[in-house]
């Protein structure tokens, strides 16, 4: 329950942040949903830590070895370093010229460039960030991890209201005050997991140990698969985003509206996977495989149900829910059955999400890449092209797409936890 609140309270305050830069209007909206999605892409590969440190923490807490559960931990953290800064300066020096490829609205270009600049800065903190979350989910201490979570966003709320606005004395920013909001956040969130780890962490051995050479090469193993499953998938929104754009700057603007109140939902379902990853690492650490198993069953049950209530408001409210964050009529009717489409999906989803992060936990992070990057560039993006702004369907036949993909994953990876491969794997 600590981790599925963290989430949402992330999902809320994203939606605040989105609600905040909707009233500088279509163009400002535009431009921060493709420089999220661009960090998102940028930051991806270091994401993919998290999945690694706890897929070990937990197994480690499960065979009784508490106190090398923080070890992962260690090597995360130097990795995070040696990759981040040198891919953050790269991004920052591109920027221009990959989102001039981006998008051929000008105006959404040169935003967009600024926010993201200023957002890949934070690239250390994120890698910072992710491998403290895998490290305080896999020992259960997912309490400190929601405060954590509260507090770098109600910080980025906040710094939201004064950058972008001109509050408190400080020039107006507009959209790019966003992004500064966003990196300074994640840095005070940086600040407070190093202060966590050394008060909940020494005794597991964080700073103490060095993580040896077969730890981190297993910590490798698992977070590379995961780190480019993740990248790829980010790559494809941020193509997606390239796709929405030949359909038009208002359906761009309603996209980005749309995967953010998306998230509200799907983020839960993340974070029960999350809780399932720790629970099959642990009870296979246990040696008790049958148990594993199960557990991934029970989660998707639980998850179902939440996501279920979420996804028949969508379906009732569309237009409540959207008009908070468009203000023009014909950009709200864009993204009206979209919304539906992703409501009436969206328990097929949540499975899918819980499933995926307990086969990570199980270590089988190959299998997991695969099955994601296949579908999603073998399926769903070039049917996006075709169906969107080739076909003419746009917006609505492009989300109808996204959710029949997102169904037939959830049916690969069950059928993958059914055969039950996952179970020889050693982490």
């Amino acid at each position: 329950m600590p981790i599925v609140f963290g989430m949402i309270s992330q999902n809320v305050l994203n939606l605040v942040d989105t609600a905040m830069v909707g009233m500088l209007g279509d163009i400002a909206l535009a431009a921060v949903g493709l420089g999220s999605f661009t960090n998102f892409m940028a930051v991806a590969f270091i994401q993919g830590l998290s999945t690694g440190v706890q897929a070990i923490a937990a197994r480690r807490k499960g065979e009784g070895r508490l106190e090398d559960a923080a070890i992962p931990l260690n090597g995360a953290l130097v990795v995070a370093v040696l990759v981040s800064v040198p891919l953050s300066a790269l991004f920052y020096y591109t920027a221009p010229d990959l989102f001039a490829w981006l998008t051929e609205d000008r105006a959404v270009s040169e935003v967009g460039t600024e926010y993201f600049q200023i957002r890949v800065l934070g690239m250390l903190a994120i890698g910072i960030n992710f491998s403290f979350r895998g490290f305080l989910n896999g020992v259960d201490l997912t309490a400190l991890y929601m405060r954590t979570l509260i507090l770098m966003h109600a910080t980025n709320i906040f710094l939201n209201w004064v950058f972008i606005f001109g509050n408190l004395g400080f020039p107006e920013m507009g959209a790019p005050g966003a992004g500064l909001a966003s990196a300074i956040a994640l840095y005070c969130g940086s600040l407070y997991y190093l202060f966590l780890g050394l008060k909940h962490g020494t005794d597991k051995g964080f700073l103490r140990s060095w993580c040896d050479r077969e730890t981190l090469v297993r910590l490798l193993r698992l977070s590379i698969p995961n780190g480019l499953q993740i990248f790829l998938f980010a790559t494809g929104l941020v193509v997606l985003f390239w796709i929405i754009g030949r359909v038009g700057t208002d359906a761009t603007a309603a996209a980005t509206v749309l995967i953010n109140v998306m998230l509200v939902a799907i983020l839960p379902g993340i974070a029960f996977g999350l809780a399932s990853l720790s629970l099959v690492g642990q009870a296979m650490g246990r040696g008790e495989a049958d148990d594993a198993y199960q557990w991934a069953w029970d989660v998707s049950k639980v998850a179902s149900l939440v996501l279920g209530t979420l996804g028949l408001v969508m379906v009732l409210f569309p237009v409540p829910i959207l008009r908070g964050f468009l203000h023009t009529p014909a950009t709200l009717e864009l993204a009206r059955v979209p919304l539906i489409l992703f409501g009436i999906g969206i328990v097929f989803d949540g499975v899918g999400s819980v499933l995926m992060q307990s086969l990570l936990g199980a270590g089988a992070a190959l299998p997991v890449m695969m099955v994601s990057i296949g579908l999603q560039w073998g399926i769903f993006l070039p049917g996006a092209f075709l169906v969107g702004p080739t076909l003419g369907f746009g917006l609505t036949g492009i989300w109808a797409l996204q959710a029949f993909y997102r169904c037939l994953q959830a049916i690969v990876f069950s059928i993958l936890w059914r055969r039950r491969g996952w179970m020889s794997i050693r982490v």
